[in-house]
């Protein structure tokens, strides 16, 4: 299977760092955010990616190349002159992507989830009637309130019956599988935000998912990048 990884945002919330750095590129544990997501993927024998790119994407392209040191085939989609959203990247770097289900793996997460998984829950999807599975974690004090409800392996609706007045929403962990088909309609050049089609799908009951219960970083601040650092440096020296 294939595999995107999402490097194309400016992050802005990441500034000064970001000003001359891709986020994706910051370090963390001793290598770039998103080198951690390659060895990951590789491990788990998914070796065919994807890279978006648009803020400094030119420092992106010359620190991984072609993925070989890596063990990894890495082919790249610019976005230009601006990115194009998580929707609007993936459609546009759909001709790359093949007609099989993929993975799409925000690159500015640090997530200790096992990618070995991904093959046998893409070979589920490919051949049911859902669109999307997602990984989904607890939430973190940036997001309270969460982004889904999960409900026995489905994400339903917040006004779904078979959700209870204690249930609550979990965050999207920024890691999925997806059908081809669901992006197919999208303007490949024009920037399009994900969760609408998500939400969409939910409504028709075609988006299953998990939950992960280990560690989850969104680097979206020099301090949650400084404390990723010193958790994983932490747990290396232990």
């Amino acid at each position: 299977m294939m595999a995107m990884l999402l490097a194309a945002g400016r992050g802005e919330r990441m500034r000064p760092l970001t000003d001359h750095t891709p986020k994706p590129l910051l370090m963390a544990g001793g290598k770039p955010l998103i080198v951690w997501h390659i060895e990951n993927l590789v491990r788990a024998g998914i070796r065919e990616l994807v890279i978006n790119h648009a803020h400094l994407g030119a420092q992106i392209e010359e620190t991984l190349g072609d993925g070989g040191r890596f063990g990894a085939s890495i082919r790249y989609s610019p976005e230009r002159p601006a990115a194009l959203e998580t929707a609007g990247g993936i459609a546009h770097a759909l001709h790359l992507l093949g007609d099989e289900v993929f993975a799409v793996v925000n690159g500015d997460i640090w997530c200790d989830y096992d990618f070995a998984q991904l093959p046998q829950r893409a070979a589920a999807l490919q051949t049911g009637a859902d669109m999307a599975h997602l990984v989904l974690v607890k939430n973190p004090p940036h997001n309270p309130n969460g982004d889904f409800p999960l409900h026995e392996g489905r994400l339903l609706p917040t006004s779904d019956r078979r959700l209870t007045t204690n249930s609550s929403k979990l965050t999207f962990s920024g890691i999925g599988l997806y059908k081809p088909e669901l992006f197919a309609h999208l303007d490949r050049n024009a920037a399009a935000p994900l969760a609408p089609l998500l939400r969409a799908q939910i409504a028709l009951g075609k988006v299953s998912g998990e939950y992960h219960s280990g560690l989850w970083v969104d680097v979206g601040t020099p301090q949650r990048l400084a404390e990723l650092d010193r958790q994983i440096c932490s747990a290396q020296l232990t």
